[in-house]
């Protein structure tokens, strides 16, 4: 496994669809020029977004034999699948939803939510409690005071829990990587410790290799 950092003339914090764009040209202008996909048997987009970059590696770069996915898009399958299926009606209504970075991001990943899952509008979704951001930017994991980025992601966290019925949290920036604690004792503040000692919370970078894991592996198996 090797890790990829984009260009210089990539931005240096993905905080909005300018940055999105502006990452995307960098990183196939970089992939134009120098052959770096082909060795590979699977790739992650490691940005929490609807990323370009991940039909973009599919359609130009990746054989059918090579996976791609995006970290977002794995942790919606990752969430999915550790939430037990309502089969009737009786059974209560178990969600997942999303705390991440900038308001920016509700919209645009609930809608992409709605979309990966083959729909029109996230609202729609009984399993999906929505998206909270807590105003930080990606990079402020790495230079905001700890007790200060603590206090937002557990106040967007909160927020979260008390929309809906949650009980798997996506982490909507790889940034957050070894911050589950703070997740975790929103949860426990929301739902008291049993349950919320309960609640899953899916580091998406994590989710994203597994998922590719388990789709290289698929493809050995059945494609013939």
């Amino acid at each position: 496994m090797s890790t990829y950092t984009g260009p210089a003339d990539s931005p240096a914090s993905i905080n909005d669809g300018n940055d999105i764009k502006q990452s995307t040209d960098a990183v196939i202008k970089d992939l134009k020029a120098r052959d770096i996909i082909s060795k590979y048997d699977a790739v992650l987009v490691a940005c929490y977004s609807v990323h370009p970059l991940v039909d973009a590696i599919t359609r130009d770069f990746a054989s059918a034999r090579q996976s791609v996915t995006g970290i977002f898009e794995a942790s919606i399958l990752t969430a999915l699948s550790i939430l037990p299926s309502n089969t009737t009606s009786a059974l209560r209504a178990r969600q997942w939803g999303i705390v991440t970075t900038g308001k920016y991001w509700e919209e645009h990943l609930a809608s992409g939510v709605a979309s990966f899952l083959g729909g029109t509008d996230a609202k729609s979704n009984l399993k999906f409690a929505g998206v909270q951001s807590s105003g930080l930017d990606a990079g402020d994991f790495h230079s905001v005071d700890p007790a200060e980025v603590a206090r937002k992601l557990k106040e967007a966290a909160v927020r979260l829990f008390q929309s809906g019925d949650v009980d798997c949290v996506a982490m909507g920036c790889a940034g957050m990587a070894g911050l589950e604690q703070i997740i975790r004792a929103a949860a426990v503040d929301t739902y008291g410790e049993e349950r919320g000692n309960q609640v899953a919370i899916v580091d998406a970078v994590k989710a994203g290799i597994l998922q590719l894991d388990l789709t290289v592996k698929s493809k050995r198996l059945f494609l013939t």
